[in-house]
């Protein structure tokens, strides 16, 4: 997984290309964000260009650059300077990269949660005397720690004086989506780089490129996943599109409807079971909930003309949504948002899509 092959997170990748140019990449870093939207990916990437048999070197498509140490007693973030650079890549093809990408390579050693959901104190006290030993085949020995914050106490306590004097061939990489669930001692010795949520058409995009998702479906998926790829694939098996349809079906039914009679006819759409599982209808309608929050968020920003280029999750509704910014202005685009939020929150706590489907369409 070179890192022109991620999705999104341009600046931050071009800071680690240039950081291995130049030969400065720290030898801990603390990969910090949301759930599934590249963390990993760009872990691996730092050690596919760090063992490429055959790197690729270009001009830096951003600037920046990282230094090996953080300033004594300062936040490691400072280390982040800007400045001009030089970006290199993995060529992705060498034995090396297929090696990394089927995690075969004897020199990337990845560390992830057990059966328990924990990262137990043997499995550091194994990585840390196997990265203790020069590499095998490699040029650096890279140590990807996925879900970093399920270790242990112990286990961080153990990783401490690696972190602090690792051996010169080895870089650990530590991915998170909650980081500050480590212990202040382990986060002090990682430069964090921070991962925000993709753009929807980032997201869009990726689905389609990477995983056969057709056009309609990945505007769907990419609206209701929150700018995570790893939450669009997860939520594959709910119909989207569908989805989708019927919450800018709602929302156009509730600008023109105020009769409650007829809005109560159109929650009986929202909870036709779509599947024979007794969760299918639960599942779909907080589908749908979440992709009428995401059209809500949209339409309160074109009420105040904020909603431009990538800040609208459903950029290829923007005329319709526009048109029904004259029914659904700043107020109202709140309080119907706020009204959704409730009814997720009513789906969690098991009371009956029918209710949840009734009552919501009054609000709106």
């Amino acid at each position: 997984m070179p890192f022109r092959e991620i999705a999104g997170h341009r600046r931050v990748l071009a800071l680690l290309s240039r950081a291995v140019a130049r030969g400065t990449l720290p030898p801990s870093l603390l990969l910090a964000g949301p759930q599934g939207v590249g963390k990993r990916r760009t872990a691996v990437a730092v050690a596919e260009a760090l063992n490429c048999l055959q790197p690729q070197t270009s001009h830096a498509v951003a600037e920046g650059h990282l230094t090996a140490h953080s300033p004594r007693g300062g936040d490691p973030a400072a280390a982040l300077q800007v400045a001009d650079g030089f970006e290199i890549d993995a060529c992705g093809a060498c034995g090396s990269c297929r090696r990394i990408a089927r995690g075969a390579h004897s020199d990337v050693i990845g560390i992830e949660p057990g059966d328990m959901g924990s990262i137990k104190i043997e499995q550091v006290r194994d990585v840390i005397d196997r990265a203790a030993y020069r590499p095998f085949e490699g040029r650096r020995r890279v140590v990807i720690v996925d879900e970093a914050d399920a270790l242990v106490p112990a286990a961080q306590n153990a990783l401490l004086k690696t972190l602090e004097e690792p051996h010169p061939a080895s870089v650990f990489v530590l991915v998170s989506s909650m980081p500050d669930a480590l212990l202040a001692t382990v986060r002090s010795r990682c430069p964090r780089l921070r991962f925000g949520p993709l753009p929807a058409s980032v997201v869009a995009d990726a689905l389609r490129r990477d995983h056969g998702y057709t056009e309609a479906e990945a505007r769907a998926a990419a609206a209701d996943a929150d700018g995570s790829i790893g939450c669009a694939l997860a939520a594959r098996s709910v119909d989207l599109t569908e989805a989708r349809a019927a919450a800018q079906r709602l929302l156009e039914q509730a600008a023109r409807v105020a009769d409650p009679v007829r809005r109560l006819e159109a929650a009986k759409a929202l909870t036709a079971r779509p599947g024979p599982r007794p969760a299918a209808e639960r599942d779909q309608l907080a589908a749908v909930l979440r992709v009428l929050a995401s059209l809500l968020r949209d339409l309160g920003l074109l009420a105040v003309q904020a909603g431009s280029g990538e800040t609208l999750a459903n950029m290829d509704l923007h005329a319709d949504l526009t048109r029904l910014t004259s029914a659904y202005d700043s107020n109202r685009s709140q309080r119907a948002f706020g009204a959704v939020d409730r009814a997720l929150g009513a789906l969690e706590r098991n009371v009956s899509p029918k209710v949840v489907a009734d009552w919501l369409c009054l609000q709106l």
